[in-house]
C-alpha cells in the first residue's frame, strides 16, 4: 500500500523525535524568530523535494529554481496571495513573525519584503511544529499557484 505524504512526513518527524530522542517543541512557547528559523528550513526542504520530484535535471538548475522560490521577495509575494486565506490564529502567527525585531538585515530584499518573508517562515515553522502538515502544504500549494509558479500539483 502506498503511503500518503502526510504519513511519510509523520514517519519522518516520529523518527526524529524517537530515533534521536528529540524533545517535542511547543510552538506557542517559541519566539517568532525561532519559528521563522525552522520554517525557513522546512519550506526550503519542501521546495527542493518538489523540484527533485519533477525529474532528473542538473543540480545547478534545481538550485537556481529553488533559490528563486525561497528568496524573501517571492515569500513576500506569496503572503500577498495567502493573507486572506489564513485563519485568525494563522494571521496572528504571521504578524508576530512579520513584526519581530530581527538583528539581521535583508541582503537582497527590501525591508518590507524581508519582514513579510519572516512572517511567512514563522507561519511555516508554527504549522510544522504543530503537526499541521496538511495545512502547511495546502498553503504552500496555494501560494505557488497564486504567484504563477505552478499550474497544478
Amino acid at each position: 500500500m502506498e503511503k500518503s505524504v502526510e504519513q511519510t512526513t509523520q514517519n519522518l518527524v516520529d523518527e526524529m523525535l524517537t530515533g534521536l530522542n528529540f524533545a517535542q517543541a511547543n510552538p506557542a512557547q517559541l519566539s517568532p524568530l525561532v519559528l521563522a528559523y525552522i520554517g525557513d528550513s522546512i519550506y526550503d526542504l519542501v521546495i527542493r523535494t518538489y523540484l527533485v520530484s519533477q525529474g532528473n535535471m542538473q543540480v545547478n538548475k534545481i538550485n537556481r529554481h529553488a533559490c528563486a522560490l525561497v528568496k524573501a521577495q517571492k515569500q513576500s509575494e506569496m503572503m500577498g496571495v495567502l493573507e486572506e486565506q489564513l485563519t485568525e490564529h494563522e494571521l496572528a502567527v504571521y504578524k508576530r513573525g512579520r513584526n519581530a525585531k530581527s538583528y539581521t538585515s535583508a541582503k537582497n530584499a527590501s525591508i518590507t519584503d524581508y519582514r513579510r518573508a519572516t512572517g511567512f517562515e514563522a507561519l511555516m515553522g508554527y504549522l510544522y511544529l504543530s503537526g499541521e502538515y496538511h495545512r502547511m502544504m495546502e498553503l504552500i500549494r496555494e501560494a505557488l499557484r497564486g504567484t504563477g509558479e505552478i499550474d497544478e500539483i
